[in-house]
């Protein structure tokens, strides 16, 4: 890295360090203070970060990224808990995310001009994927009911890997139509990816955690290499499933998700990791986000643009999700907040990167325009609104709890992904 991009990462990451405390109880959030900052030092600004969306730094990085996300995520999942208790968020991950990917879809082809229904689908799946730490100040608010906060932390944990074979599936489907690749192309590439990286997955994931469990408890891995070796677990099961024809990104998430069921006891210090270097990967996300990808994007933002992204932030999100929690009890105040705190982030972006940079679809900077733009949106609203919403939801919770059964604790630990201090 060049001398001056390094010196303007750091300052942007000691200058937020040092208003921190100050910014939890205001609007401004990690994201929007590291992205302000990427804009601020893109070769369009300062110039001390001169990068261009195919570069392969920025690539890299978003791999890496994606690879330590999805595996963490999935891990914090414990699925007895899940099955024994009645779950809000299997009703919004199973019903409410294909609702919403349809409806994007729906919405992407009636707005978005020369997208097709592959293009609209595969913009709708991109977006799907929520990331709640665009609202920690909602997740980890002590006012709103622990049900809640819990609901929002699993849905965003998991609806990434669920969305991710959707994504991955489509961008094949629409590069095939572009004349790029064949059908059998796809539907070969489909079938491995949905195969062979689960099978990858759950191999590492699980003779891994036995392994590790073994290896702390007699005494031959110490702390700091209990927490090195899970991350090697993850980028064993990437590698392992590239080597063999699968999808690495399938297989991290599923690596994550075995270990962290069947060797629970060796993921606290994989935790610890997300709170700090796992956070320090995000926000440098964040920061490329603002000084390379919002500037390649800003040609494509148009009226069209805008309207389906403040769609996808309202409708396309919060009817899927109203629909999904019919029966549950939960009142119109609770159905509303549930649904406005579907903020697009991490995930999101990731996604646009791996698509653009296969470089197969012919629309494909339209696709980033629509996907940039909906992440800044997200970002300044749900920013903005996460602290005050958060206070106002939770008085009403708290005046209402003794008639709504429904709002009543879990007693699920609420672990929140970071990106922020």
């Amino acid at each position: 890295m060049q001398a001056e991009a390094l010196f303007g990462v750091a300052l942007v990451i000691l200058l937020f360090g040092a208003i921190s405390r100050r910014a939890e109880r205001s609007p401004l959030t990690p994201p929007m203070f590291f992205i302000a900052a990427g804009c601020l030092v893109s070769q369009h600004g300062l110039g001390l970060l001169e990068l261009d969306v195919t570069d392969s730094v920025v690539h890299a990085l978003a791999e890496l990224t994606l690879v330590v996300v999805l595996f963490t995520d999935a891990s914090r999942i414990d699925l007895s808990r899940l099955r024994r208790e009645e779950s809000l968020p299997i009703r919004m991950l199973g019903i409410g995310l294909p609702l919403t990917i349809l409806l994007g879809t729906v919405v992407g082809v009636a707005l978005l001009p020369g997208f097709g229904w592959l293009e609209a689908a595969l913009v709708a799946a991109i977006l799907a994927p929520t990331d709640a730490a665009l609202g920690q100040a909602v997740v980890s608010n002590p006012l709103v009911p622990v049900r809640i906060r819990q609901t929002l932390n699993v849905e965003s944990g998991l609806n990434d890997g669920i969305a991710l074979p959707v994504v991955l599936v489509l961008a094949a489907m629409a590069g095939a139509t572009e004349g790029e690749i064949d059908a059998a192309h796809w539907l070969r590439f489909a079938t491995l990816a949905v195969t062979l990286g689960p099978a990858v997955g759950v191999a590492v994931g699980w003779a891994g955690g036995r392994w590790l469990e073994r290896g702390v408890a007699t005494g031959w891995i110490n702390t700091p290499f209990e927490r090195l070796s899970s991350l090697g677990l993850a980028f064993l099961a990437f590698a392992g499933a590239e080597l063999v024809g699968g999808n690495g990104f399938i297989a991290a998430f599923v690596a994550g998700f075995t270990l962290g069921n069947v060797g629970r006891n060796v993921c606290e210090t994989l935790y610890e990791f997300g709170e700090t270097e796992g956070q320090l990967l995000t926000l440098l996300v964040f920061l490329i986000f603002g000084a390379v990808m919002v500037p390649d994007a800003i040609a494509h933002f148009s009226l069209a643009t805008f309207g389906y992204a403040l769609l996808s932030l309202t409708l396309i999100r919060m009817l899927p999700v109203a629909l999904s929690l019919l029966g549950t009890g939960l009142r119109i105040p609770s159905v509303a907040f549930l649904g406005w705190f579907g903020p697009r982030g991490l995930a999101s972006i990731l996604f646009a990167l791996v698509v653009v940079e296969e470089g197969q679809l012919a629309d494909g900077r339209l696709l980033e325009g629509v996907v940039v733009l909906t992440v800044l949106l997200s970002a300044l609203l749900h920013g903005a609104t996460a602290y005050p919403f958060a206070w106002r939801y939770g008085a009403y919770a708290a005046e209402h709890a003794a008639d709504e059964a429904a709002e009543k604790s879990m007693d699920l630990p609420v672990r929140v992904r970071h990106t922020g201090a």
